[in-house]
């Protein structure tokens, strides 16, 4: 027997400290084998008996077969052990996660060789491993060994046609899978019934994600007619594949069989104004729906015009992506009618929609109807006076708002004081971002003041970037005062790319603030220009303080601009 299966708890060995090996000694059947000979012995009805020179023979060599077994399962253990070492990896009874560790051939063969002793094994992830393409039979062939299998993450691996054939054979063999991720795999597009087509009546697939799997519109019409077998989905995500926008109404269709789904992505997926009224007659169907991105579907534009009923049926939803549709005035209208409905509503994404700047007054103005809203992302929207005023007025309703982006608003400069209120109230705000706004020097005073009275106490990222228009006398004003944030980890206050200036006396304001700042790790401030005494306080400052905090300014010094 080999030294390692030797070892008792008396050599020191902790629990914590137990090898890899011993965890699956311990559930082989050798020890039972063991103790059933011990017991035999100590058994009264047996002590009397002689056993046969044959049987002796007999005995010895059965002794010998189960310790050489023995041996060559610790040495083979002992080889699994040492892989999953070099790979930084720890093995546990029921997960494997090899995810982004540069797999070959060579390691998918060694990994191979764990699967007889992962008989309980639930979770495999071996993602964002690129030389694995071509390999997967290695593992298929083997999967009716972990037949207990229930999540299979496999994104972005270069899988080739053949491994998608092989996988969807190996789907017949895992009927407990929950999970299924083949995300960033372009060889899946075009060969999807290949893969999925042996997922039978009463499947267990909860979780199907194919982002950026290249997808045909044949594709597409397959899933829409795959769906009312899954009866358990509750996350599709079918993002960047924008070939499937020509089969919606196949995918719509299978949707309303559906009825346990909670997560629906269709971002970038060539959605047209038409698809908006197919999906709309689905919507009524998904009761339980939580999540719902449509986002970068710049042909959806107009869509909602008049298809935004049944949108409105989604009492349970939480999060509404639409970053990026080319809303039009007409969709804001039918948007305000819904929005404000869903009352279970936590995260809004409109940014990136310019024409709904100034229409978008009377939706804006509706949030206040939204108390749980958490995340409000209305960034590069081309607002105006009358829609920001609005906006900020709703504002003052949302005491769970924790992200508010209103960046790329020019809007808010000078007009900062109209989110004075929300500013002083927003006890959960962690994340603002105002990058782009022409703020005003006047605007970062009043921010320093709001911070000076204790407010924003839990703000942890804070984005002024490429406000160029803010002088050197209100970053100074604002750097004396953020010190206050104490759960702050990141800010932010670079130029523009077209944008250099000197660091005034500020800077020394800034460092003094960030020794006081305890989560504090990136310090953004590109473009702006240290003088060569200040590049030695921060060279000074780096080696005395922390080195986990960050200062992204790329370098520049006075000097290098004549």
């Amino acid at each position: 027997m080999s030294q390692t299966s030797k070892k008792t708890p008396s050599d020191g060995e902790s629990k914590s400290e137990t090898s890899f090996v011993n965890r699956f000694l311990r559930g082989s059947n050798l020890g039972s084998s063991k103790a059933d000979s011990r017991k035999e012995n100590n058994d009264p009805t047996t002590a009397d008996f002689q056993p046969s020179d044959e049987t002796r023979k007999t005995a010895a060599l059965d002794t010998a077969k189960l310790l050489t077994s023995e041996m060559d399962l610790g040495s083979r253990m002992e080889k699994n052990e040492q892989f999953l070492q070099k790979l930084g990896k720890k093995a546990v009874d029921k997960c494997l996660d090899l995810n982004n560790c540069r797999l070959t051939t060579a390691d998918m063969r060694e990994m191979v060789a764990l699967l007889p002793f992962l008989p309980d094994l639930e979770e495999l992830d071996i993602s964002w491993n690129d030389f694995i393409g071509g390999t997967l039979h290695l593992i298929t062939q083997q999967m009716h060994l972990v037949s207990k299998l229930k999540i299979l993450r496999l994104g972005s691996c270069r899988l080739t046609t053949d491994d998608v054939r092989a996988l969807g054979d190996a789907i017949k063999v895992i009927p407990q899978l929950e999970e299924l991720n083949l995300s960033w795999n372009g060889k899946v597009g075009g060969n999807l019934p290949l893969l999925l087509q042996n997922f039978q009546e009463g499947s267990k697939i909860q979780t199907l994600e194919l982002v950026d799997c290249a997808l045909t519109s044949e594709d597409g019409a397959f899933v829409g007619r795959l769906l009312p077998v899954l009866q358990n989905l509750e996350v599709l995500d079918l993002s960047i594949n924008g070939n499937i926008g020509g089969s919606v109404n196949s995918i719509a269709q299978g949707l309303k069989s559906t009825s346990n789904l909670k997560v629906l992505k269709l971002h970038s997926c060539g959605l047209s104004q038409k698809s908006v009224k197919l999906l709309d007659a689905a919507f009524g169907h998904l009761g339980e729906l939580r999540k719902l991105d449509l986002s970068c579907n710049k042909e959806l534009g107009g869509g909602f015009e008049d298809s935004a009923a049944q949108l409105a049926t989604l009492e349970r939803l939480e999060a509404l992506d639409l970053h990026q549709c080319s809303l039009t005035e007409d969709d804001v209208v039918s948007l305000t009618q819904v929005i404000p409905l869903l009352s279970s509503l936590q995260e809004l994404d409109l940014s990136s929609n310019k024409k709904m700047g100034s229409s978008s007054e009377h939706l804006l103005s509706r949030l206040r109807f939204l108390p749980t809203l958490k995340s409000l992302l209305v960034n590069n929207c081309a607002l105006q006076s009358e829609t920001f005023s609005a906006l900020a007025e709703a504002s003052i309703h949302l005491p769970a708002l924790e992200i508010f982006d209103l960046s790329w608003n020019k809007c808010v400069g000078g007009n900062l004081s109209l989110l004075l209120e929300t500013l002083k109230l927003s006890t959960s705000l962690q994340v603002l971002r105002l990058s782009s706004c022409s703020l005003l020097t006047e605007d970062v005073a009043l921010l320093a003041s709001v911070i000076q009275t204790g407010h924003l106490a839990k703000l942890r990222k804070l984005d002024l970037s490429y406000n160029d228009s803010i002088c050197d006398a209100g970053w100074t004003i604002f750097c004396q005062n953020v010190w206050l944030l104490k759960e702050l980890t990141e800010l932010d206050i670079s130029l523009r790319p077209s944008t250099f200036r000197n660091c005034g006396q500020w800077f020394r304001h800034l460092l003094c603030a960030v020794t006081k700042l305890p989560e504090i790790t990136e310090i953004g401030m590109k473009r702006w220009l240290l003088l060569a005494s200040q590049e030695e306080e921060l060279e000074r400052f780096d080696q005395d303080s922390r080195s986990s905090i960050h200062f992204d300014h790329g370098g520049f010094q006075q000097a290098d601009f004549p």
